[in-house]
Formats: structure tokens, C-alpha cells, sequence
């Protein structure tokens, strides 16, 4: 089929349609396919082959949601009250202060009257939607060419992938076991923006008082803006401090951080949060949210925030558990031959360096290593190249046989 087009010059122009299985094509780059959907594909492709799965890979809490928490939203659902019913947009109808509770259950001592007074608070529908959000609040102007850094090498990598589907010139902080997975001035750049993720995933390193202090001042000293994703704030087992508790005492500082209910009593599927930082930042962000999303669920942010207030047992007995089973699977790797990078301080991941030799074979990199583990062994992990990330969400004492002697077929070499 042809269609004609007139030029200026009267010349008609006939062009050749291609054929329609050849114009209906993606138009994203290659190589789309992130870490967690290979290690699901590889996996699938193991069970097929009869493989029985112990999957240490899971990155959330498993089982039911808290009971504490399903029973609140249920009331709220089944409420007569309008405003429940609603778009929320920016805000929580049924609870104003809905940000300002949700942020103090994760502060170490409370909010401080200087924070309340230097800050602005944020609901947000679970802190991974919010992540395309954070750049778009810095970008002064559409053609603004504007660098982000990310604590993604290794980590997790959405906001990198953001960064670089926006266009944004983009370079990761880099975080290693040298460093403990704490970076200094010398890691970061003059850019536009930090991406934070403290406690961080894979690693489990906190952020402490002094060093925060050292990263606030440089910033403001160059106009960096920090936004932390703080997803693990509460399931820390050491001392730690949020970046909330330390950026409002620098007044030229713009800051952002944002917590989530996702980790606690398996809310992973509610979208939950809520952010707090300086005014400029989080009002930035408000915008661009405003104009992209219509809020959380009420019912169900209702239903999170009874957990925090009144299941503070039940979440205490959710930390202790991880610390537990993360102590008793350093142990049983470190004993089996496995190099672990970090004794982890929050969370539930335990991060290893990637074994240079295993089932009498050389092993190119982490990815290869977890591919043989899944197809000789069933032991499924997260390859951060050069590490590999073990979760203990699942029951480790029940599989530790099976891990056990998975990790001495393995025989691994470093």
C-alpha cells in the first residue's frame, strides 16, 4: 500500500509502508530483563527440569498480611464515611496527621520538636512508585541535562534504571566490602542528585550519626539534594540513625526520605508510606506527585498505621527473628566455605562474595555461580556481581539441612 505526500516543490513523495509485523516491534533498547526477572526465569526453567526449589531469593516477608493490620482495614472498608472512599491524592482524609504518625514510628526517639518545625511530610503510596518521582522533582526544566548517583552497584537497581529511562546522566556510588558499604566524600560527585538507600539492601550497613552529619554538610555545601529510601528503618538491630533525624539541623540542606509499611507484618502489597523532608524538596515532590498518581488506599493506609501504633510486640518478634536466622546462616556458610561481605545490621538479606570455584569448575561471576547452585542444588540466592544476596524471610532452620549440603556438594573456592 502507498500514500502520497506533497513537498513544497510540488514533488509527491511515495513511500513504502513496511509490512505490519515489521513496524509492530519494540522500541525500548535491548536488554529490558532486571536481575529478579532472570533468577524467576532461570528458576521456572529448573522446576520444569524437576528441581525442587529452596528459595533463599524472596524479597519480602512471606505469609498473611498482620492480623492487627487486616483487622483496621476491614473496619475502614466496611466504614459509611465518604472521605475513606476517595481519592487521597496527597494527603489521608480520614487521618490528617496520617505522614507525621506513620514517620514518627520509625524515628529512634520520636520526632523531635526541631524536626516538626524544619520539615514537611509526605503520604506516598509505598516507596517504589515514588522512585521515577524523585528526579523529575530536580529537574529545574525539560532540557535540563541533570546527573543523579545511586547507591545501585550493588543494590537495588530501580533507581538506576529510572535514571537512565529518564535520560539522566547517571553513575553509581560505589560500595564495597573496603568501605563497608559506607561511602565518603571521595565516592560521590557534584551531581544534582543522591539516591540513598540506607539501611541498604543487599549489604544490611546502617547509617550512624557522625558520618550523616559529614554527608549533609558537603551537600549543602554543594547543593546536592539527599533522598534516602529507608524501607528497612525499623528492622535495624544496632545502633543507626535516619537521615531525618540529622538533615534538619543543616538549614540550607535540601532533603528527602521515605519509609514504607511493606516490611512489617508482610504489607508488601498495600503501598504504604510516607515521606518527610525539607519544605522546597517535598514540596517539589507533592507537585509531581499531584500530577501523577490519586493517593494510596485509606483502608488500608488505616490498617498499616494500627499496626505500627499498637503491634509493636509483633514487630519486635519479626526483628528478632531475622536477627536470628541471619546468625544462624552466617554461620553455617562461613563454616561451609562461603566468604560473607558483611555481618548485616538491618533487614533480612545476608550478602556473600561470589565464589571463584565451585563443583570442581572455575566461575566466571555471581550469576554463574547462582545458575549452577539452582540447577545442581535447588538454592536459589540474588546475584549482585561480585556478591550474591541469601534472604531469610523463608524458614532457613527447616531447609538448613538441604542448604547444608547443597553448600558441601558445592565444595566452593575462593
Amino acid at each position: 500500500m502507498r500514500h502520497g505526500r506533497s513537498c513544497q516543490c510540488g514533488e509527491t513523495l511515495h513511500i513504502e509502508i513496511e509490512r505490519k509485523e515489521n513496524m509492530q516491534k519494540s522500541r525500548l533498547p535491548a536488554g529490558g530483563e532486571n536481575v529478579f526477572q532472570r533468577i524467576k526465569r532461570v528458576r521456572r526453567e529448573a522446576e520444569e527440569k524437576g528441581v525442587k526449589i529452596i528459595n533463599l531469593s524472596i524479597g519480602q516477608p512471606t505469609g498473611p498480611a498482620s492480623e492487627i493490620a487486616r483487622k483496621a482495614a476491614a473496619e475502614w472498608i466496611l466504614s459509611d464515611r465518604q472521605e475513606v472512599h476517595e481519592y487521597q491524592d496527597n494527603g489521608c482524609l480520614p487521618c490528617s496527621d496520617f505522614a507525621k504518625r506513620f514517620v514518627r514510628f520509625h524515628m529512634s526517639a520520636g520526632i523531635s520538636a526541631e524536626l516538626l518545625n524544619h520539615a514537611e511530610f509526605l503520604p506516598i503510596p509505598g516507596i517504589k512508585p515514588m522512585l521515577p518521582l524523585i528526579p523529575l522533582a530536580c529537574r529545574a526544566s525539560a532540557d535540563q541535562n541533570m546527573w543523579v548517583q545511586t547507591m545501585t552497584n550493588p543494590g537495588y537497581p530501580p533507581p538506576a534504571t529510572w535514571a537512565n529511562s529518564l535520560g539522566y546522566r547517571h553513575v553509581s556510588i560505589r560500595t564495597h566490602i573496603k568501605n563497608q558499604f559506607i561511602f565518603d566524600e571521595l565516592g560521590l560527585q557534584i551531581v544534582d542528585l543522591v539516591m540513598m538507600n540506607y539501611p541498604h539492601n543487599p549489604s544490611g550497613q546502617v547509617s550512624k550519626h557522625d558520618w550523616l552529619c559529614e554527608l549533609c554538610a558537603y551537600c549543602e555545601r554543594n547543593n546536592i539534594r539527599i533522598f534516602n529510601d529507608a524501607a528497612y528503618a525499623r528492622l535495624v538491630y544496632g545502633e543507626h540513625s535516619c537521615l531525618a533525624e540529622v538533615a534538619w539541623q543543616f538549614p540550607n540542606l535540601s532533603w528527602a526520605e521515605a519509609f514504607s509499611a511493606s516490611k512489617l507484618g508482610n504489607l508488601t502489597g498495600w503501598r504504604v508510606g510516607a515521606m518527610v523532608g525539607s519544605p522546597d524538596f517535598i514540596g517539589d515532590i507533592r507537585t509531581i506527585k499531584g500530577n501523577a498518581d490519586s493517593g494510596f488506599n485509606a483502608a488500608l493506609a488505616m490498617g498499616a498505621l494500627a499496626l505500627l501504633e499498637n503491634g509493636k510486640e509483633e514487630i519486635e518478634g519479626l526483628k528478632r527473628m531475622y536477627s536470628s536466622r541471619l546468625k544462624l546462616l552466617s554461620n553455617t556458610l562461613r563454616e561451609l566455605g562461603m566468604k560473607i561481605a558483611l555481618e548485616p545490621q538491618a533487614g533480612f538479606f545476608l550478602l556473600c562474595e561470589s565464589p571463584k570455584h565451585a563443583f570442581g569448575q572455575d566461575v566466571a561471576n555471581a550469576e554463574e555461580f547462582n545458575n549452577l547452585m539452582i540447577q545442581k542444588t535447588g538454592v536459589m540466592g540474588v546475584p549482585f556481581d561480585p556478591y550474591i544476596r541469601y534472604a531469610v524471610v523463608g524458614d532457613v532452620e527447616s531447609d538448613l539441612r538441604e542448604i547444608t549440603l547443597a553448600f558441601v556438594e558445592a565444595k566452593v573456592s575462593y
